[in-house]
């Protein structure tokens, strides 16, 4: 689904990553693990381009969506950001109702009459698990919710838009474990119907709900890959020593 090849990017302070190549596979969930700073977050924010956001950023080398090239053309911005979806570490629902969260995006892609708009709302609403919860207070604020409930409308404002993939920024480290659990429920639910690469420092949590490692670690001034592959075999064998170590609890 995303060949990412030769990957760089650097800031004005410093080098953030430097020789990253990794394939994430298409329908699985692929975890970036690794120690802070090593530009797990970084890695994320390239593959929707939200990294050009940032100013005076440096990025080059590879990333193929589908076999095409999402690096190195402007064009591609605005419907990347809809077919590749991000969910971040804290939740941030829009200072609006919870009805507008979802059709305002729909708007702004110009999808559906409005008839299909509620539909695409109510399934992405159920495809959360919150449509029980608030379709009788659909026009309350958002941030009426819980946090764990702002964070599944932030799914399902993602979900409403009928993405290819979801990058999923720390997605429950600002929750409760009981809002954390539910949201991981959730994730494990999208398995198989999404692309999903997620950021996480718990490791405990990328081995319950990932297919697929990819361990970041900082060398030579940046951060890169060092490793990736399937759950099993990378606890197994990682085949790199920062890796293993970090894996196993040594280092990070």
């Amino acid at each position: 689904m995303i060949t990412i090849s030769d990957l760089a990017v650097s800031y004005p302070c410093c080098d953030a990553l430097h020789q990253v190549s990794l394939n994430i596979p298409k329908g699985a969930i692929t975890a970036l693990v690794g120690p802070s700073g090593c530009g797990k977050s970084s890695l994320l924010m390239c593959l929707n381009r939200l990294i050009d956001m940032i100013p005076q950023v440096q990025v080059s080398g590879s990333i193929l969506l589908d076999g095409k090239e999402i690096l190195n053309t402007k064009k591609v911005a605005p419907e990347l950001r809809r077919r590749v979806g991000m969910i971040f570490q804290k939740p941030n629902p829009f200072p609006m109702s919870i009805r507008k969260n979802l059709q305002l995006a729909m708007r702004e892609f110009g999808m559906g009459d409005r008839q299909q708009r509620e539909q695409r709302m109510r399934k992405a609403l159920q495809d959360v698990g919150l449509w029980d919860e608030v379709a009788n207070r659909l026009d309350a604020p958002a941030d009426s919710l819980s946090g764990g409930q702002q964070q599944r409308l932030c799914f399902a404002r993602a979900l409403v838009l009928e993405p290819e993939v979801l990058l999923l920024d720390e997605p429950c480290s600002a929750l409760d474990p009981i809002a954390a659990a539910v949201v991981e429920q959730l994730i494990e639910n999208l398995r198989g119907d999404y692309t999903i690469v997620m950021v996480t420092h718990n490791l405990a949590q990328a081995v319950r709900l990932a297919d697929h490692l990819a361990v970041c670690w900082y060398q030579d001034g940046a951060g890169t890959v060092v490793a990736s592959g399937p759950v099993k075999s990378m606890l197994a064998d990682s085949g790199n020593e920062f890796a293993t170590a970090y894996l196993t609890g040594q280092r990070g």
